[in-house]
């Protein structure tokens, strides 16, 4: 079936100013750490939550209008202190394509009505998923957005990782104990890969719709990562990751359509799989604030990273030494930064003074400069 989105290129975007982050994504050298912040257009900001008044979280992601103007928002407001922008979405756009109702809950967040409890609600699922069709309002999203960055900084795209989509699908919404996608893997295991590669199917589809529409860099959250053994993570989670690099590189190659850098965020993966993750085919892994980077051979794969998000409550002192500590232990004897892209170990939360992080980026300048 013929796409009905055109391939976009580079010649049809405003030229790029700002490319540090694809360059640290690279491995190079860079006169300074490139910053942005997971969940950095989001509810810590008077100007989302000012939105928010009048449009629910899921009619914002399926806008582009509203989409848009929520991923420049911090853009506008942090001039020269963000290196990239990620378009704003959810990972659990996936599982609304596949057929399954999510529900955004205040104060409670993510819910399933009807959730994947047993083997015979597979059936529910949507056997053959039309991505452009479920999904084309985050592809249209990112071709406005990429445009109305003006060239500004890159734009980011990405996706949920199937491991922690089918927690979300099977457990109906956030859990402590995981005991719902749990009882399928030691009950179901056979079943629960087929589902999980079902959602792969998926995320492969829609990550290069992404590309195809302007986004200069991918990340693969797998938020739920740290809910898996090492024996577990290989058996139900890695195969899905490494699908997704070799797939969409493939992909994207057939196509004759440049590979942007790939992230992966294994948030709370055992080090212990640091070794085959360097090995996965991303550029780039994402360490959360308990992972240190001497945990990665550098050699081989760039990282990002890793401030924990409550620093951000500190006062200014207390950011201003945390962030110093940060980027020396990523920078090390070196004379400036080589393969780092400065993050927080996880999502800015809600209670965030957004003048703290000002400071914060400002810290991360400071301290990621080249001597």
């Amino acid at each position: 079936m013929a796409s009905k989105y055109p391939t976009l290129t580079d010649a049809d975007f405003p030229p790029l100013k700002n490319d540090l982050l694809l360059r640290a994504a690279r491995g190079e050298e860079t006169e300074r750490a490139p910053t942005w912040i997971m969940r950095q257009a989001g509810r810590y900001l008077p100007e989302f939550r000012k939105l928010r008044e009048s449009h629910s979280f899921f009619e914002i992601c399926q806008t582009p209008e509203l989409a848009c103007a929520i991923t420049l928002q911090p853009i506008h407001r942090y001039t020269g202190l963000l290196d990239a922008s990620i378009i704003f979405s959810d990972i659990l756009v996936v599982p609304q394509a596949l057929g399954l109702e999510v529900q955004m809950l205040p104060s409670k967040g993510p819910h399933f009505p009807a959730p994947l409890r047993e083997l015979v609600d597979v059936a529910r699922l949507r056997e053959d998923v039309d991505v452009e069709k479920e999904l084309g309002y985050v592809f249209d999203a990112i071709t406005l957005t990429r445009r109305e960055l003006k060239g500004e900084v890159p734009l980011i795209g990405f996706s949920g990782a199937p491991w922690t989509l089918f927690a979300y699908m099977v457990e109906g919404g956030g859990s402590k104990t995981l005991q719902e996608a749990k009882r399928w893997l030691f009950s179901w295991p056979e079943e629960s890969t087929r589902v999980i590669e079902r959602v792969t199917d998926v995320v492969v589809d829609y990550l290069v719709g992404q590309v195809k529409a302007g986004a200069q860099a991918l990340q693969v959250f797998d938020s739920w990562a740290s809910e898996l053994s090492p024996r577990h993570f290989r058996l139900f989670s890695l195969p899905s990751l490494l699908r997704i690099a070799s797939s969409v590189r493939s992909r994207l190659t057939a196509q004759n359509i440049p590979i942007p850098p790939l992230i992966l965020f294994a948030k709370g993966v055992s080090p212990s799989l640091f070794p085959e993750l360097a090995e996965a085919g991303y550029d780039v892994l994402g360490l959360d604030w308990a992972t240190p980077p001497s945990y990665v051979d550098r050699t081989k794969v760039a990282v990002q990273g890793n401030l924990d998000p409550n620093v951000l409550y500190g006062d200014r002192a207390g950011v201003d030494r945390e962030v110093k500590a940060m980027a020396e232990e990523f920078i090390g004897q070196a004379k400036g930064p080589k393969g780092w892209i400065a993050n927080l170990g996880h999502g800015i939360t809600p209670g965030v003074d957004p003048e703290n992080l000002r400071w914060t980026l400002e810290c991360i300048q400071k301290y990621s400069a080249r001597r």
